[in-house]
């Protein structure tokens, strides 16, 4: 039991001196419940276009297929709430995306952390991951005990709000398990589902992401959006933050110190009319790290277009 308290206090020490805001921890095991859950929303066609979301079922629901004789889920938050908001007449981008891509960001960290451990502790094996394998890092997050899923599908911590990335490390080291989070402090409370602009947010904690503002201008790799969601995107160019920025529970929520995820400029600045104007070559300069080359530049250019229709 010392050991395993001595590696536990290692791991969490070292992921926050890594600038991870939360580490919560869980012994690895197949998500049944969890499984039940995304297998019915992906029969009702709740991902749209977004076939790869079909694919390595079996390796979303049980970590020791991603990781042999995996013992432990390590999931780690980090912030990106940012402290300067986009000017009045900027197209919507989710702040999310306000600098440098987190993928990259976050996986430096992760390989990171586990080189650290690796030196520290012995031989150990692990896969970091974030929100680019089938790993369903929500579920991970209520299990380690980090917070709650709100209406709005997001993680929500009691203390922070939902402006989190959430990183996942699976890994053959065992460690003290932390409880998980079992209280909905949602309550009665609708205000997400009231205020989304698609109605994607429905009854039972349900997100029919087919209907999303950020899976249309983001996922959806057609160059036609539906017509029957003309005037409803609210001046979202990228994504969509509308579901958070109404949620009570981000009243909590305080500016991120990461460097990174500084807001580019532009992305505060620039005009619709501005963006209109870009050549291909400006925004591929401009945003070649950002998670708007995502959408690429013929993307942009079309969801531009769809909000002056």
């Amino acid at each position: 039991m010392a050991l395993l308290q001595k590696n536990t206090d290692f791991v969490k020490l070292t992921t926050a001196s890594l600038g991870f805001d939360y580490c919560g921890i869980s012994k690895a095991m197949q998500l049944d419940e969890d499984a039940a859950r995304l297998e019915k929303w992906l029969n009702q066609g709740m991902h749209g276009t977004m076939q790869y979301m079909e694919n390595h079922f079996d390796l979303r629901i049980d970590p020791t297929k991603l990781v042999p004789g995996a013992k432990s889920v390590i999931t780690l938050l980090k912030n990106y709430y940012p402290d300067q908001q986009q000017s009045d007449d900027a197209p919507g981008i989710s702040k999310y995306a306000f600098g440098k891509d987190y993928h990259d960001v976050i996986r430096e960290k992760l390989k990171e952390l586990i080189q650290s451990i690796k030196e520290n502790i012995g031989e150990v094996h692990g896969r970091g991951f974030v929100d680019s394998a089938p790993v369903l890092e929500r579920s991970w997050a209520l299990r380690s005990g980090l917070g709650w899923i709100g209406k709005n599908g997001n993680l929500i911590n009691k203390k922070s709000g939902s402006f989190y990335f959430i990183a996942t490390l699976i890994t053959d080291l065992e460690l003290l398990y932390d409880d998980p989070f079992v209280k909905d402090y949602c309550g009665t409370c609708t205000k997400c589902i009231d205020a989304c602009p698609t109605g994607a947010i429905l009854p039972g904690k349900v997100v029919d992401g087919s209907k999303c503002i950020s899976y249309f201008t983001i996922e959806l790799k057609e160059m036609l959006i539906p017509g029957e969601m003309k005037g409803k995107f609210d001046n979202w160019m990228f994504g969509c933050d509308t579901c958070q920025d109404v949620c009570p529970w981000n009243r909590f929520s305080n500016p991120h110190n990461e460097v990174n995820f500084s807001p580019i400029p532009e992305v505060l600045n620039l005009s619709t009319h501005e963006w209109e104007m870009m050549t291909e070559e400006s925004f591929k300069k401009l945003f070649k790290d950002s998670p708007l080359s995502r959408s690429k530049f013929k993307g942009i250019q079309r969801n531009l277009k769809f909000l002056q229709e």
